[in-house]
C-alpha cells in the first residue's frame, strides 16, 4: 500500500490545547515532517481549525489518536496526497471562473 505525502483536516477542538500546542504533538507522530494549524472560526468552548500535515509517511491512525486524545474531532478530510512523488492540485477552468 502507497504512503499518505499530505493530508488536510477539518477539526473541532475545545479552545485548550492551544494549536501551538496540538501542532507540536502532531509534528512528533511517525511519518509527520511538517504540521500547519490555522483556526478559522472561533465560539464559547471550541475552535474550528484547518490541520494540514506532510511527510514521507504520514500515519494517519496515530494523527487521528493524537487530535482525539485532546478532545478534539475530525469533522473531515479535505484533501490527501499519496503516492510516490506529492502531486499539487491542478487548475481546472471551473476553478478559475470560480475566482
Amino acid at each position: 500500500m502507497t504512503e499518505i505525502k499530505r493530508i488536510v483536516l477539518d477539526v473541532l477542538k475545545p479552545h485548550n490545547p492551544t494549536i501551538v500546542e496540538l501542532s507540536k504533538r502532531l509534528a512528533v507522530v511517525e511519518g509527520v515532517s511538517g504540521v500547519n494549524c490555522t483556526v478559522y472560526e472561533v465560539d464559547q468552548e471550541t475552535e474550528s481549525i484547518k490541520i494540514t500535515i506532510e511527510g514521507p509517511a504520514v500515519n494517519y491512525d496515530q494523527v487521528l489518536e493524537t487530535i482525539e486524545s485532546v478532545g478534539a474531532a475530525v469533522h473531515s478530510i479535505d484533501a490527501v496526497s499519496a503516492g510516490s512523488k506529492l502531486v499539487e492540485e491542478a487548475l481546472t477552468p471551473q476553478d478559475r471562473l470560480a475566482r
